[in-house]
């Protein structure tokens, strides 16, 4: 990966304060320095946002995930995108490694919202130009915008991740936790030159899941569920269990988005899961890093984009390759 210095003063990325750690790493793969931006709140705890620096004619990639608290970073977002809308930025290049309020992307059941298409309209009508996002929990978040979205995978990373300790081929399985992951499965196994089974649950009310059988063949093999986020840990763990039940010989899990709430630490903790491979897309607190627990960074993956994004260059390759690969 090249490490070019973009010298180009009409280029600016801003960090805001859900994820400093993995934006500095993403200017730092680039070769720029992070723009000059203030973030405070009012006694009241109202978000108070200053640009200390001319935007004027730039092309600006802001990067926050909204991630917990999903309501404060979501609001610091929008308030952002604005003020630099009325600082006459040219662009302004929304970049969201975890796009939060995805999963209420349909009405499931009567008088439900659709909250990520809510999030998409506050988001244009603040002044978005694009959204740079990765591994959306439902593909058809993209067609919630009216603006350009590139929606960045992360299998590649995670791929890399397994092919570098050479889990790879028919000793391997790769294991969708539900039908609707299963595309997402099926790239993981691609990369891996694996089969996948499917595990076919049913889920009685939210973050509470049920395993009633495993579509696939796992006996004896290294079994590595794929999700785009873990959350409560509910459905991976008890997924984990029904594998080594039907003869699985280990078990991993990854995912893009660690979001981890509530009790899911302790349940991968306890759980029989070998190793939990996430990407940074949202910050990992000291309290969640445990041994069990390896993070691979989306920093050149998301640089790449913004470069290729601000070039006019084809951002394709990013989603077709183990990411080592691209130059």
């Amino acid at each position: 990966m090249s490490n070019n210095h973009y010298a180009d003063p009409m280029l600016k990325v801003l960090a805001l304060s859900s994820n400093e750690p993995l934006a500095t790493k993403v200017a730092e793969s680039m070769g720029v320095e992070l723009g000059k931006i203030t973030l405070s709140q009012f006694a009241d705890g109202e978000i108070r946002v200053n640009i200390d620096e001319s935007i004027r004619g730039s092309h600006v990639y802001v990067i926050q995930s909204t991630s917990n608290p999903v309501n404060d970073h979501l609001m610091e977002l929008l308030i952002t995108i604005d003020a630099l809308r009325r600082a006459s930025a040219k662009t302004i290049n929304v970049v969201m490694p975890y796009y939060g309020y995805a999963r209420q992307d349909r009405k499931a059941q009567s008088r439900e919202p659709i909250t990520s298409k809510l999030v998409a309209n506050m988001l244009e009508n603040a002044g978005a130009s694009r959204v740079v996002a990765l591994d959306l929990h439902a593909a058809q978040i993209q067609g919630f915008f009216d603006i350009p979205v590139d929606h960045l995978l992360g299998a590649p990373l995670l791929a890399n991740y397994f092919i570098d300790r050479d889990l790879v081929g028919d000793e391997v399985v790769v294991v969708s936790p539900d039908h609707g992951g299963v595309t997402r499965a099926r790239k993981l196994a691609e990369f891996l030159k694996s089969p996948i089974a499917i595990v076919d649950k049913r889920r009685p009310k939210p973050n509470v899941a049920e395993v009633m059988n495993i579509i696939g063949d796992v006996k004896g093999k290294t079994a590595v569920i794929i999700d785009d986020m873990i959350d409560t840990a509910g459905t991976i763990t008890i997924a984990a269990q029904a594998l080594i039940e039907l003869g699985a010989k280990e078990v991993y899990a990854c995912c893009t988005h660690a979001v981890l709430s509530g009790p899911a630490i302790e349940r991968l903790e306890n759980s029989i899961i070998k190793k939990v491979i996430v990407t940074d897309s949202i910050r990992l607190p000291d309290h969640k890093k445990i041994d069990k627990i390896d993070v691979v960074s989306v920093d050149q993956l998301i640089g790449e984009a913004i470069k290729r994004i601000y070039e006019n260059r084809s951002v394709s390759p990013l989603f077709n390759e183990t990411f080592t690969l691209i130059d």
